[in-house]
């Protein structure tokens, strides 16, 4: 099936996708009737229909270990009365289907009857192109680049002894309908791609490793560019060859400084799911009802914005339909508010911001982040470090877990430098960073004018679901943060 989707408006091509397909089950005229009559007399509530391809490539020293390509169809029905949600998904495009996803849901109302909702306002804003990634390229050349990948890395280095690579692209295609009296339809074309690469080099015996990727809301072809990949294997090489000669970390209560863009990881799990619609109406976030009291140093503005254009967690539309926007969260150390769905929204007395999402179709939306920023200051990185007697510069991180209802997070720094009498000294090894994340706001003590993006490799996990996201972050100088090490 080729669908010119560039030529198309979304509505058009998520039409063609759904219900104009030879020997289509399902007509947009009966899908409309079905959302009308299961969608009766409940407060909120939408079909979700999805159209997804997925093509994913790997390479492990020199040999393709895998390479797949699917593609996954389905709806879900959700209605909202008060607080309570029915929702039924299928893999099954039907008005069969459908119907007796209308039946299910419909046990909602039990004698009960609301007020729909407002749909979504309009927007023609578009933040990603329309058509598929991998338009433009063929297999062959996609796994070319993988083998020249791995080329490459071990003529840079002869300690290189293991590099893995993978492409991934997926295009989805959403439509989002509703009862005609409550926004009718909207749709969205979404394009995702990432490039990751690893490199392990060997030393006496010592083996370390380095990783680096790459992503976007854009064509595949970006990351074919050889100057692209190239960059990335250079960097994966950096830190696996920094690693070989790093010390063990130190532990204790130290000052901390975090390097921009990636690190702002932390920032996202360790505040950004606090603000989150669902944990404050129901009471089990450390922020909730702080609503214009100080929780971050002076100075600390954290937004949340999916309008910026290609990035990894934007989306033009939210996956109820909503327009994404620029929420500003904390604002000079103040709460000013949270990241809303449409139903807890509702139920709060606010309104969307355009943060409902959903891993597929076969998930109820929630509350989750796009892009989560905290923006800059006027500090410099040199006056950071030169201010700090003993402590931590932390560059990179990787894996790390928080405590939304506590706060508490743990996360583990993948680069990191010990920091002496106002200098970078040694690369360490091994160093955790140990917090709460309402203390650790107010715990930032200067902030750079340095702000920069992740690259674009960012998934947020929250009840069982994934979706993309995107951090960033200027240089930032935490005071008497607790470092977990080895050493």
């Amino acid at each position: 099936m080729s669908i010119a989707a560039e030529a198309l408006g979304a509505l058009a091509t998520t039409d063609a996708l759904f219900f104009d397909r030879p020997g289509s089950r399902l007509t947009r005229d009966g899908a409309e009737a079905l959302v009308a009559q299961g969608l009766e007399g409940v407060d909120d509530g939408e079909l979700f229909l999805e159209y997804r391809e997925n093509e994913g490539i790997s390479l492990d020293d020199g040999t393709i270990r895998s390479a797949s390509f699917t593609t996954s169809s389905g709806f879900g029905l959700r209605a909202v009365l008060g607080t309570e949600t029915a929702f039924a998904h299928s893999d099954e495009m039907s008005e069969e289907a459908l119907a007796r996803a209308v039946s299910t849901v419909g046990a909602v109302r039990q004698g009960r009857s609301g007020i729909m909702a407002p749909g979504p306002r309009s927007t023609n804003q578009r933040l990603y192109a329309d058509a598929r990634p991998l338009e433009g390229t063929d297999f062959a050349a996609r796994a070319a680049v993988l083998g020249e990948i791995d080329t490459y890395a071990r003529a840079l280095d002869s300690r290189v002894v293991q590099v893995s690579a993978s492409l991934s692209s997926e295009w989805q295609a959403v439509q989002i309908m509703r009862r005609a009296d409550a926004g009718g339809r909207v749709a969205d074309l979404r394009p995702l791609v990432r490039l990751n690469v690893s490199v392990v080099v060997e030393k006496d015996g010592r083996r370390e490793s380095g990783g680096h990727g790459q992503g976007g809301r854009y064509e595949l072809s970006r990351l074919l560019d050889a100057g692209t990949w190239k960059a990335a294997v250079d960097e994966a090489l950096r830190q696996a060859l920094l690693n070989l000669d790093a010390a063990p970390a130190p532990a204790g209560e130290m000052d901390v400084v975090l390097g921009p863009g990636w690190p702002g990881i932390l920032l996202h799990e360790a505040v950004g799911h606090g603000l989150e619609g669902d944990f404050n109406r129901k009471g089990t976030s450390s922020f909730t009802g702080m609503v214009g009291k100080r929780v971050a140093s002076p100075g600390v503005t954290v937004i949340d914005d999916g309008t910026l254009p290609e990035r990894r967690g934007s989306l033009s539309i939210d996956d109820e339909g909503t327009p994404t926007g620029r929420t500003v969260l904390i604002e000079d150390g103040i709460l000013t508010g949270y990241l809303q769905d449409r139903l807890n929204a509702r139920l709060m007395g606010v309104s969307p911001t355009g943060n409902g999402r959903r891993e597929s179709y076969a998930h109820a939306p929630m509350p989750r982040m796009t892009n989560t920023v905290m923006l800059e200051g006027s500090a410099t990185t040199e006056e950071m470090i030169r201010s700090t007697k003993r402590g931590l510069y932390a560059v990179n991180f990787g894996g790390g877990q928080v405590d939304i209802t506590s706060g508490k997070f743990v996360f583990a720094a993948s680069e990191a430098y010990l920091i002496e009498d106002g200098k970078v000294t040694r690369p360490v090894k091994g160093a955790t960073l140990i917090g709460n994340g309402a203390d650790v706001m107010n715990q930032i003590s200067m902030i750079g004018s340095d702000m920069a993006l992740d690259p674009g490799i960012g998934t947020c996990g929250k009840a069982g679901q994934g979706v993309p996201v995107g951090v960033g972050q200027p240089t930032l100088k935490l005071s008497g943060l607790t470092v977990g090490g080895t050493a």
